[in-house]
């Protein structure tokens, strides 16, 4: 039977925003960054934008938000969308808590770091892969996945935890969310993959929130930075939200200058996606989706043969409903 309390506990709705700009996006090496509001630090970790939502002063959830954002980070949002609403308990709270628990509405907003600087104190964009480090494999597969993570999620998905039944389940997500043999690595399972290993106990928020496995646990292992309450899962669904909307609208030019070179929109979908693409390839999808056009300049920047600059064609958008660059693992 469900456990009744004698008075309903409070539910408070928080606002979060996970803010995705490109460092670098003209040049060869562009990162994704996230902006924190608080970095991490000895006594503290690092913490997305947030804050409580108010019906009085906020009309609508999104105008709380930026009203948030503005307020911690100094920075203006320009594109912005709904993820998920998250209200596990076991996140803000235990069953015998009387503290308010925390529903959080998690948001993506995109920026560009030249365009929008910071003007807070702590307020900084931070490469998501340092929170991340198993989603990068643009130089090729994480030597992180079999030193330290695949070795530790396989002795978890073996443990007598349920019978036999939940050891196939955990056996069967590990295989098809880390690319087993024969399984293609899906880059879009971003959230799939941290939940895995939250669930495993393998990272301090597994810890923090008394998860049995943790608990059980000597130590958690280094597996990039922590984040505060939830904000580590609500970044892991915007990355896998950006990385799948790549593929069918052209979101990612929300995060490149105006003018831009081939290779720099080429360098760019590979920071996002943590793939390598295909040079000629991928300049076959650009040109087959239209999306952008030459502006009949070039860049002298590679130092070697000036490269053509190229812009966004934004007369794609009522062309036709999907326009975006459909690159993937194989490209």
């Amino acid at each position: 039977m469900t456990q009744q309390h004698a008075h309903p506990l409070p539910v408070e709705i928080g606002l979060t925003a996970a803010i995705v700009a490109v460092s670098g996006a003209t040049g060869d090496n562009p990162e994704p960054t996230i902006l924190v509001a608080r970095p991490a630090s000895a006594i503290s970790e690092a913490a997305l934008p947030s804050g409580p939502f108010d019906p009085v002063a906020h009309r609508t959830f999104e105008i709380g938000l930026r009203a948030w954002v503005a307020e911690q980070t100094g920075v203006p949002l320009g594109y912005v969308e709904q993820l998920y609403t998250f209200g596990d308990r076991g996140r803000h709270a235990q069953a015998d808590d009387l503290d308010p628990h925390v529903v959080s509405v998690g948001y993506l907003a995109l920026t560009r770091t030249d365009t929008t600087p910071t003007r807070a104190p702590e307020a900084a964009f931070r490469p998501w892969y340092a929170f991340f480090p198993w989603e990068d494999w643009r130089a090729g597969r994480p030597a992180l996945l079999d030193a330290v993570l695949l070795p530790r999620l396989q002795t978890w998905a073996d443990e007598d935890s349920g019978g036999a039944a939940a050891r196939l389940s955990r056996r069967e997500r590990l295989r098809l969310l880390f690319g087993a043999p024969g399984v293609r690595f899906d880059e879009d399972s971003v959230l799939e993959r941290y939940e895995l290993i939250y669930e495993a106990g393998l990272v301090p928020e597994a810890r923090r929130d008394g998860r049995a496995a943790a608990l059980e646990a000597e130590q958690t292992v280094p597996l990039g930075q922590p984040m505060l309450n939830d904000h580590r899962r609500i970044l892991a669904t915007a990355m896998g939200r950006l990385r799948a909307k790549m593929k069918y609208r052209p979101v990612i030019f929300e995060l490149m200058p105006e003018t831009f070179t081939l290779t720099a929109l080429q360098r760019t979908a590979e920071a996002i996606s943590g793939r390598h693409l295909h040079k000629q390839n991928f300049r076959r999808l650009v040109e087959a989706s239209a999306v952008v056009e030459p502006t009949g300049d070039v860049s002298h920047a590679t130092g070697g043969r000036p490269a053509a600059l190229f812009s966004f064609r934004r007369e794609v958008l009522q062309e036709r409903p999907a326009p975006g660059l459909r690159v993937g693992a194989r490209v």
